[in-house]
């Protein structure tokens, strides 16, 4: 206790200094002697204490369009309240905008300085901003469930960053006995939507990949994040007892679990009713919000750069040369933005012990993998960062009224490799193109930047979806014969002029060079077509899988994938929505690792390397059994049955 008043102490008047100093660089923001600054911030604090609590009961209910926008009109206005109450104080002109910003960057470098760690001060403070809340709150014997999910990280990694020592938080759990790991296996499509839909709704059918063509649509393509598509799938996979049915929140996510109480969840982005909620509105309690995040954020960008040329500098093979300008947005979005909001919001629900269920992903590694690596050294440093962030919610148990059970999990891992056209000099759809009858357009659809934050910055209005929905189409998919998506080393191709799945005979019928020219390739691992006469069909250079009568001619395309290859390919085959060929670009076991299609050296989506290899850190007197689990679809078994086993 005496620690942290002299901490508080030191960095009061550290502060005061700071400001001062600023106050002399900036123009229009003006403060007489080092006195009138800790006045200043004397000040400031006594306002944030006492006037903000009331304007925020006045205003939070028209703050919804942006929490973040609203909490800086606020922070504004009490920073000219100050200049009015104090004199030798001026702020005028881009003073009130710029100011904010450098106090808090200030205070960053502060806490930096002092060493303060300040995880038990972050929960003690979201704390006493929801204590009336919790006056009315009644204490709970049964026990809650927090369930986070960790984007993208697979076991191996998680063991690896366990033991070098990024992930104190968790090895701490795992040398107490409190938790254990265990590993998982995916469904063939190893990406978020199969995964998280499959998790949280128990059903995960119908979704091959990230992206994928529907034909009886127009030929439209489907986004699992997409604005408009996410809640149609959600409609369509969700029986209304999904993991989160029961009193849940579901928070930063692609689905909601069933959860009545959604924030940022990307089948839920159209109604913006869920930022009426009070848990959501309790984020304004902390001023200069967006000045804190804004700093961090430009902080976020500052260190990507810095990465890029320690990547560079260091000659690190293989590594993504591209200028990236969309990445820089993305990523502190992911590591700043929605971090900062999935862990306040999780640690508010602990603490007011409301819900049952609550669940939250943290999507920085996914993120900086697929761009720096799976192993490279700045994902190890953003798993620090998430496991600091996961110290911070199981320190807010102790200020609740009910225990609550962590459960950590992945939806999948990530693959290590060098993209597709950095191997073999040619992108899947210039191959395909080159295949194809020479007036035979093809468009191609493998962005990765639409991944996660670019479609969660904007809450869309009916005319904003009006105009995608017209727009959608580009001019350049509507002229094309051929469509070419891919998720990680998967690849899909849609011929557009058939409304049905073309068969390998029709295939080889309209476009004969197809077929054998991608067996030919040294970058083609395999292809899955279906047959009118054998069924489903897996394909390689040296062999063939016929998966309905489960014989093998030649040399086994599927030997080096495991024991459930074949009944997985099986299962997506019989899904709507299939390609007319699906493409698996090579997988090098000596060195584990694949070619992505997409321009990612992390990557995931089919099958090969540690894309299929997630893992769940469980409480340790869950005691599941050594039997395998495989396929999202048996990981929310898994975990309903817990929650139902515990809260009786």
């Amino acid at each position: 206790m005496v620690r942290h008043v002299k901490e508080l102490v030191a960095q009061f008047f550290l502060s005061a200094i700071g400001i001062y100093i600023i106050s002399l660089l900036m123009p229009e923001f003006y403060i007489d002697n080092i006195f009138t600054a800790v006045f200043f911030t004397f000040i400031i604090l006594f306002q944030t204490l006492l006037i903000w609590p009331l304007l925020l009961k006045w205003t939070k209910r028209f703050l919804f369009i942006s929490y973040l926008i609203g909490s800086f009109l606020l922070s504004v206005f009490i920073l000219w309240l100050t200049d009015i109450l104090l004199s030798g104080v001026i702020v005028s002109g881009w003073g009130l905008i710029t100011a904010p910003l450098a106090i808090n960057l200030v205070s960053a470098i502060i806490i930096v300085v002092l060493k303060i760690d300040d995880d038990d001060i972050y929960v003690r403070s979201t704390y006493y901003e929801l204590r009336r809340r919790m006056e009315k709150s009644r204490s709970i014997d049964k026990p809650g469930f927090i369930f986070i999910g960790i984007d993208g990280l697979s076991e191996k990694v998680l063991k690896t960053a366990i033991e070098n020592g990024a992930m104190p938080t968790l090895a701490g759990w795992i040398k107490d006995g409190s938790h254990k790991i265990k590993g998982w296996e995916t469904d063939f499509s190893s990406q978020t939507g199969a995964g998280l839909a499959g998790i949280l709704h128990g059903c995960n059918r119908d979704i091959p990949a990230f992206r994928w063509v529907d034909k009886s649509d127009n030929n439209r393509i489907v986004s699992a994040n997409g604005i408009g598509d996410a809640p149609k799938i959600q409609e369509r996979i969700s029986d209304g007892k999904g993991l989160l049915s029961v009193n849940g929140a579901a928070i930063v996510s692609l689905f909601t679990g069933d959860s009545e109480d959604n924030i940022l969840v990307f089948s839920k982005l159209k109604k913006t009713s869920q930022l009426y909620s009070e848990s959501w509105s309790a984020a304004y309690s902390k001023p200069f919000n967006l000045a804190h995040i804004a700093v961090l954020f430009l902080l976020e960008i500052m260190l990507d750069i810095k990465c890029r040329y320690r990547q560079w500098r260091k000659k690190i093979h293989p590594r993504l040369t591209k200028n990236r300008l969309a990445y820089f947005f993305a990523r502190a979005g992911t590591n700043v933005f929605l971090q900062e909001i999935s862990t306040y919001m999780v640690i508010g629900s602990i603490i007011a012990g409301e819900k049952d269920t609550v669940y939250t992903t943290f999507l920085g590694y996914d993120e900086i993998a697929h761009y720096y690596g799976v192993s490279d050294q700045e994902s190890f440093n953003i798993l620090k960062r998430i496991d600091r962030q996961i110290c911070r919610i199981d320190s807010a148990n102790k200020y609740s009224k009910r225990p609550y059970h962590i459960c950590i999990f992945s939806d999948h891992g990530q693959s290590k490799g060098a993209t597709f056209k950095q191997c073999y000099g040619v992108s899947l759809d210039e191959l395909v193109q080159k295949l194809l009858p020479e007036k035979e357009r093809v468009y191609l659809d493998v962005n990765p930047n639409r991944s996660h934050f670019s479609q969660v910055s904007v809450i869309s209005s009916q005319s904003l979806r009006n105009k995608l929905k017209n727009s959608f189409k580009r001019d350049d998919q509507k002229d094309a014969k051929v469509i070419v998506l891919a998720s990680g080393n998967v690849g899909l191709i849609y011929f557009t002029n058939w409304k049905h799945r073309l068969t390998s005979e029709e295939i080889e019928q309209s476009y004969p060079n197809l077929i054998s020219g991608l067996l030919d390739h040294e970058g083609i691992e395999f292809i899955l077509v279906n047959s009118q006469q054998y069924g489903p069909i897996v394909l390689s250079s040296r062999g063939k899988y016929y998966l309905e009568s489960d014989k093998v001619e030649g040399k086994n395309p599927l030997a080096k994938f495991g024991g459930n290859a074949a009944s997985q390919l099986r299962r997506t085959d019989s899904f709507n929505y299939v390609p007319d060929v699906m493409v698996m670009s090579r997988y090098d076991q000596e060195k584990d690792e694949v070619a992505a299609f997409e321009d990612l050296i992390g990557s995931h989506g089919g099958i090969g390397g540690d894309q299929t290899k997630p893992f769940i850190m469980h409480p340790a007197k869950w005691n599941l059994n050594d039997e395998p689990i495989v396929g999202a679809e048996q990981v929310y078994k898994v975990l309903k049955n817990k929650i139902g086993i515990l809260t009786i």
